[in-house]
């Protein structure tokens, strides 16, 4: 088991799921991460991590990519915070502090402190801003792929070497503090393979197993790492999602399981091939969003149905938006809403127990999801109510409150972004 890379913290300077592809192959990880670090960090001349500032409130901030960086944005006033240089495929997902983001580097998952938190201090907290930085720590995999919160742990897959760590979110929180990193526990590795990995809350982890070639089989496995359930029967399996009962969704290519009560259940989709690759949980319904794609043979599936998983009655809705969408043009919303950014410019809130569309929300211009999965098209990050599209075409930035369904804000970024995430600040 590869730990973490405990370097020496250098100078300072948007998200979740992966459609079916690998992700960036590894290389010597502690030379080059020092040597991406410094490049990056040369963008503002900071050398160490800044003292905080304490802020009378929570200071919400956006992470995007666009080719050749990453910029931090203040969520409220879209206003760049910090322009970080770094060349590449940058992939991004949050840790489980609400502070950092790990960035996906041909090194591993390197963290990306985002400056802005809040502690908890009896019965009141402080809040606190800092300039954001790449730091030069890497917790070390090859093709580092998803990145799952759940059970108060972080659990980091490494497709290339079938590496999970598994990380605790109070370590983490508290390490940060003190501009430190958490090391995470040590896990058996799997062979590797595109896989996830998801923390229970007996201390032990539903994961997937697998090769290069397939993978069918789901494992659950308790806090000492033995076998307590398995099921075998889900071809191509693929992302995962966790429901407000607790219950979580895994991606078939025809079907989807569903783990609940320490056992797995397999719903067969309507079709004969019905994969849901792509899921999207919310603590606030028992109901996961997922993508539905029927063409098997197709070099690109355009689709125009999503499918709504009840993970109590096991029951599988399919739903018709009348436009195409992609895999980041779907999300959650506050109480539970299942959103869908279709190629028409309409954002959708969809009811999801009834699976009816209740507002429909103009947001951007019409759009065509491009072939390669990799390339920015509009993309759909929500947090605290509001609902960050990106327009990349345009360099916008659209905020929609999904409440009152009304558009906020369009901003002009000056960049063409491509993965978006957030911390609450």
């Amino acid at each position: 088991m590869a730990l973490a890379s405990g370097l020496a913290i250098t100078a300072c300077s948007q998200p979740a799921s992966t459609p079916e592809a690998d992700t960036t192959s590894a290389a010597s990880a502690e030379s080059t991460a020092a040597e991406s670090t410094d490049e990056a960090n040369s963008a503002d001349g900071s050398a160490e991590a800044e003292a905080p500032a304490e802020v009378s409130s929570p200071q919400a901030r956006l992470v995007a990519t666009y080719d050749g960086g990453i910029v931090v944005l203040d969520a409220e006033t879209l206003e760049p915070v910090t322009d970080i240089t770094l060349e590449g495929f940058n992939r991004l997902n949050r840790l489980g502090d609400e502070r950092n983001v790990v960035v996906s580097t041909p090194q591993g998952f390197q963290v990306l402190d985002v400056g802005a938190w809040t502690e908890p201090h009896g019965d009141h907290t402080h809040s606190y801003t800092t300039t954001p930085r790449l730091t030069d720590h890497v917790y070390e995999g090859e093709k580092p792929g998803h990145v799952v919160n759940h059970n108060g742990r972080t659990l980091l897959f490494s497709d290339g070497d079938g590496q999970v760590q598994d990380l605790d979110n109070e370590k983490l929180a508290d390490a940060a503090k003190d501009s430190e990193f958490a090391d995470p526990d040590a896990v058996p590795e799997l062979t590797p393979h595109h896989g996830v990995a998801v923390a229970l809350d007996n201390g032990g982890m539903v994961h997937t197993e697998g090769t290069e070639d397939e993978r069918f089989s789901i494992v659950a496995v308790d806090a000492e790492g033995e076998e307590t359930a398995r099921i075998d029967e889900c071809p191509g399996v693929h992302g995962e999602a966790a429901a407000g009962n607790g219950a979580l969704a895994f991606g078939c290519e025809d079907g989807v399981v569903i783990f609940k009560d320490g056992e797995f259940t397999k719903v067969d989709s309507p079709d004969v091939y019905g994969r849901m690759g792509n899921q999207f949980g919310s603590e606030e319904s028992d109901i996961v969003l997922a993508d539905y794609k029927v063409d098997k043979d197709a070099e690109l599936e355009r689709p125009t149905r999503i499918s709504l998983v009840n993970t109590t009655t096991e029951k599988i809705q399919l739903v018709d938006v009348e436009a195409s969408y992609s895999f980041r043009s779907l999300g959650r919303g506050p109480e539970g809403e299942a959103l869908v950014l279709g190629t028409d410019g309409n954002l959708r809130i969809i009811d999801p127990e009834s699976g009816d569309i209740t507002s429909t929300v103009q947001v951007t211009e019409e759009w065509e999801e491009p072939l390669q999965w990799q390339d920015p098209r509009p993309t759909l990050f929500v947090q605290d109510g509001k609902a960050y599209v990106t327009e990349p075409d345009k360099e916008l930035l659209h905020v929609v409150d999904i409440a009152s369904g009304e558009v906020e804000q369009s901003k002009d970024i000056n960049f063409s972004l491509n993965e978006i995430t957030g911390v609450a600040g």
